[in-house]
C-alpha cells in the first residue's frame, strides 16, 4: 500500500487527511517511533482491558518526509487487516480506536476529511 494523504480504514464512515499542520516532534511526542529507513510508525493495541500487545492494533504510519500516510487496523501479528465496526463484541474496540485518533486530531496530526 503506497503513502497517500487520506485514508479510510476498512468499515469506518470517517475519512482521515494528513493535517498540513502535522510535525515530527509532534508525532514523536505521540509515541510514533522512527524506523530504520526514517518512517514514523505508530501501533497500539485496542484492547483497553489488556495491557498485553494482545488482540487487534491501530497501526499508523507516515512518510519520513511527511508527504503522506498509511493506517489500518490490523491482528495482533500485523500481517492481516481487519474490520472492527462489524461485530458488536468490538465496540470497546471501536471507542478506543476513535479516542486515539480525537486525540491525533486535537495534536493536529489528522482532520476529518
Amino acid at each position: 500500500m503506497a503513502f497517500t494523504t487520506e485514508v479510510k480504514v476498512d468499515g469506518d464512515t470517517d475519512t482521515y487527511k494528513m493535517s498540513p499542520e502535522v510535525k515530527k516532534y509532534t508525532l514523536r511526542d505521540l509515541g510514533f517511533i522512527l524506523s530504520n529507513g526514517g518512517n514514523f510508525i505508530f501501533e497500539r493495541s485496542l484492547d483497553p482491558t489488556s495491557p498485553y500487545k494482545q488482540g487487534n492494533k491501530l497501526r499508523i504510519i507516515f512518510a519520513k518526509d511527511l508527504s503522506g500516510f498509511k493506517m489500518s487496523v490490523t491482528t495482533a501479528n500485523g500481517l492481516k487487516r481487519v474490520n472492527i465496526f462489524n461485530k458488536e463484541n468490538d465496540q470497546p474496540l471501536v471507542e478506543q480506536y476513535h479516542y486515539i485518533l480525537d486525540d491525533m486530531i486535537a495534536r493536529k496530526v489528522f482532520v476529518k476529511a
